[in-house]
C-alpha cells in the first residue's frame, strides 16, 4: 500500500495546561455516578468470549456478571443472578475455596489473588481457567466487595505443576465421563496411585476424584436438561449414571431439586 499515509501520534504541546487533580476526580465521580447499572463496564465482557467477569458484594452475593456466567449456570436474567452465592452454584468444597479467597481480599490481607482453577464450560465439561480477583472499594476506600476475571491459561501457565499432574486426568474425565470410567483406571493411566491422585485432587480442587467425576456428570446433565427435551432415562445414561434412580439422587444432592423439576423450570 504505497499510497497509504502512515499514522503519526498527535502532537502535544511541550507543557500541558494545569489541570487540578481534585476537580478532575470529582468530574469523573459524577460521570461514573450517572451510568445506568445495565451500562456498567462489565457488559464489554459479553463481547470477549474467552473472558468471564463477575462482581460480588461483601456478603459474597453476585451483583453483576458477564453473559458467560449466565450460560454456565443456566440463568436467564438478572432476577435469576442477583443475590446468588458460590454455595448456591457450586459444591460446598469448591465454594469454600472461592470464598476463602474472597475473605482474604475483603480483610485487606492481600490486594490481588491469581490462581489456576478448574471451572466448567457451556457444555458442563471441566476446563481450566486462570482467575484474577481484586477488592472493590467505595468512595471512602472501604472494601465492599470482590470482582474477578476468568480466562483460559496461556502456554506458560500450562507448565504449572498442578496443571501437569492433573491435566491428563481432567482430559480423560472431560471426554469419557459418560462411560464406565473408574478412578482406578484413571489413576493407572496417569501413572499415579489412587492415594496420590486423591491427594492431588483434594489439594487443588477440594474434591476427591470420585466427587469430581460426579460433579462433571451432574453439570453435563444440567446442560442437557436445559437444552434438550430428551427423556430423563436417556440423559442419565448419556452422563454415566448407572440408572435413573442414581441420577436423581446425585442430581438432587448437588443441585437441590430433582432432574424433572429442573427440566420443567428450564423450558
Amino acid at each position: 500500500m504505497r499510497n497509504a499515509t502512515p499514522l503519526r501520534p498527535t502532537r502535544r504541546p511541550h507543557r500541558l495546561p494545569f489541570r487540578h487533580p481534585g476537580t478532575l476526580a470529582r468530574q469523573r465521580a459524577t460521570w461514573l455516578h450517572r451510568l445506568a447499572p445495565e451500562s456498567l463496564f462489565h457488559r464489554i465482557f459479553d463481547y470477549l468470549p474467552d473472558l468471564t467477569f463477575f462482581a460480588k458484594d461483601a456478603r459474597g452475593r453476585l451483583m453483576v456478571a458477564s453473559r458467560r456466567i449466565y450460560e454456565l449456570y443456566g440463568l436467564s436474567d438478572d432476577q435469576d443472578l442477583i443475590g446468588l452465592t458460590d454455595f448456591d452454584l457450586n459444591p460446598d468444597s469448591m465454594a469454600q475455596a472461592y470464598t476463602g479467597d474472597d475473605e482474604r481480599l475483603l480483610s485487606g490481607k492481600v490486594q490481588v489473588i491469581e490462581r489456576l482453577e478448574l471451572w466448567f464450560d457451556r457444555q458442563g465439561l471441566p476446563d481450566w481457567a486462570h482467575v484474577t480477583k481484586l477488592p472493590l472499594k467505595d468512595n471512602r476506600g472501604r472494601v465492599v466487595g470482590v470482582m474477578g476475571v476468568l480466562r483460559p491459561p496461556d502456554a506458560r501457565e500450562r507448565q504449572f505443576p498442578a496443571f501437569n499432574v492433573l491435566s491428563q486426568a481432567i482430559l480423560r474425565l472431560r471426554h469419557d465421563f459418560g462411560g464406565r470410567l473408574t478412578i482406578e483406571s484413571l489413576a493407572s493411566e496417569c501413572g499415579l496411585s489412587i492415594r496420590a491422585m486423591q491427594r492431588q485432587f483434594q489439594r487443588v480442587f477440594g474434591l476427591t476424584p470420585q466427587e469430581f467425576l460426579i460433579k462433571t456428570r451432574v453439570a453435563s446433565a444440567c446442560h442437557l436438561l436445559r437444552t434438550t427435551a430428551r427423556p430423563l432415562s436417556e440423559i442419565a445414561a448419556a452422563c454415566g449414571f448407572a440408572d435413573q434412580s442414581s441420577f436423581t439422587q446425585h442430581f438432587r444432592r448437588h443441585v437441590g431439586v430433582t432432574p424433572s423439576r429442573y427440566q420443567k423450570a428450564s423450558h
